[in-house]
């Protein structure tokens, strides 16, 4: 079970990183069109106008998608942002009760925010909606990956309560101690 959590929480990281590098090449090829048609009017030769339609959207689409596929990988790796100055003040069994509080509270918070996210894939789906923009996009499609990023988090969340209520350290702590004594990496 292990092991099929941590591959599940890297290919969500993967798909981030793909929806990243997606981003990256479509404006790359936008900006590309741009300094071509700059250079065949300098030439005075007749411009390209090369345009990718509803880059801004498709853009943040998988902006989207990166941000809600990466929260488990980043969870698990102990790179969220927590508040772990009040923790390191506290007592290792004060530290383990106030751990499992917060991620059972995440946990159940995030399980809200998953089930109304694939509620709204799932109208989005019934009444074909889709994008206001030239490229008419299926809104499913982006709502679907921040759906499941919401998914993988919750499940990373509760992943990590089992394990500060069964071995009473969350598995990112490690990573954070390195961080903190310099050793990262």
């Amino acid at each position: 079970m292990r092991r099929l959590l941590d591959n599940l929480y890297a290919s969500a990281l993967w798909a981030s990183a793909l929806c990243l590098a997606a981003i990256a090449l479509l404006v790359g090829a936008q900006l590309a069109g741009r300094l071509l048609d700059g250079a065949l009017s300098l030439a005075g030769l007749p411009r390209t106008d090369f345009v990718i339609l509803s880059l801004d959207e498709i853009c943040g689409y998988l902006l989207a998608g990166a941000s809600f596929l990466a929260l488990a990988g980043t969870l698990k790796a102990g790179a969220h942002i927590r508040v772990t100055m009040v923790l390191a003040a506290l007592s290792e069994t004060v530290r383990r009760y106030v751990e499992i509080w917060a991620f059972g509270f995440a946990a159940a918070t995030c399980g809200y925010i998953t089930y109304q996210l694939v509620y709204f894939s799932w109208v989005s789906l019934r009444f074909h909606e889709v994008s206001p923009g030239v490229v008419r996009v299926p809104l499913v499609i982006p709502q679907a990956a921040m759906a499941f990023g919401a998914l993988m988090l919750t499940v990373a969340l509760v992943d990590e309560l089992a394990v500060v209520i069964t071995r009473g350290r969350p598995t990112f702590r490690g990573a954070e101690d390195a961080i903190t004594l310099g050793k990262e990496g």
